[in-house]
């Protein structure tokens, strides 16, 4: 049976018994493997591990538990050792460089913000912005959309100047937002979204963010932005 880690708490870890449940399908016993001043909280690996929704929750909720009285580095979900005495070694081996990184982000959450463009308000843009295209969307608009060939070098114009557009406002996103955050690194990747950020705040610090969300989706309403947090600080742990 393998070992299933979710992240390495500061302190020895005595009081979990039998009443926190993690992963798998029952729910599998969480417990401590305490080593010298860190303890890994993990639990026995289902057979068969997969990303289902029930184990993502099981899995943050477990950290979300264990953090309310330690701090706690999150593993991102899938951190599976051999078993417990690898688990140990590390912690024995890697001791200085956790407790650091446990300093570092003590009191900080994640939160992650993707970023994607209303189709119809930055089609408007671009063409707002380029008047070579523009006036070839009026002239193929005279003509009655014009030949298939002029249609089909409009769409990959358009499609170019698109993902120009996107490339310059994930720079504008990034910097509106990176003054309200300790730290931000590149957020976990999603189809459909053309940014994906992570940033490091202090628990209560969230506002900042928000306000600044808000104030560049006022300011460019052709993007809109999604906000998840808090989270454990996942993209700030160094493997």
């Amino acid at each position: 049976m393998t070992t299933y880690v979710y992240g390495i708490a500061r302190g020895e870890v005595r009081d979990l018994g039998d009443r926190l449940l993690g992963i798998g399908d029952p729910p599998l016993p969480v417990r401590a493997l305490n080593q010298g001043e860190l303890a890994a909280i993990v639990s026995d690996c289902p057979p068969e591990l997969k990303p289902r929704r029930r184990d993502l929750l099981a899995h943050q909720h477990v950290l979300a538990e264990v953090s309310d009285s330690r701090p706690v580095l999150p593993m991102r979900f899938g951190s599976v050792s051999s078993s417990d005495d690898d688990v140990r070694s590390v912690l024995a081996e890697h001791a200085d460089r956790y407790q650091d990184q446990l300093s570092r982000l003590s009191d900080r959450v994640e939160y992650n913000v993707k970023v994607v463009h209303d189709e119809d308000a930055v089609l408007h843009q671009v063409l707002a912005e380029e008047p070579e295209l523009r006036v070839m969307a009026e002239a193929n608009r005279a003509a009655g959309g014009g030949t298939y060939e002029e249609r089909v070098r409009f769409g990959e114009l358009m499609a170019s100047a698109v993902r120009a557009r996107e490339v310059r406002d994930a720079k504008l996103v990034e910097e509106a937002l990176a003054p309200a955050a300790e730290d931000v690194r590149p957020g976990p990747e999603s189809g459909g979204w053309f940014l994906s950020l992570s940033l490091l705040l202090a628990k209560d610090g969230a506002d900042p963010l928000l306000t600044a969300a808000a104030d560049v989706e006022q300011a460019h309403p052709w993007l809109k932005l999604r906000i998840n947090g808090p989270l454990p600080p996942y993209s700030f742990v160094e493997s």
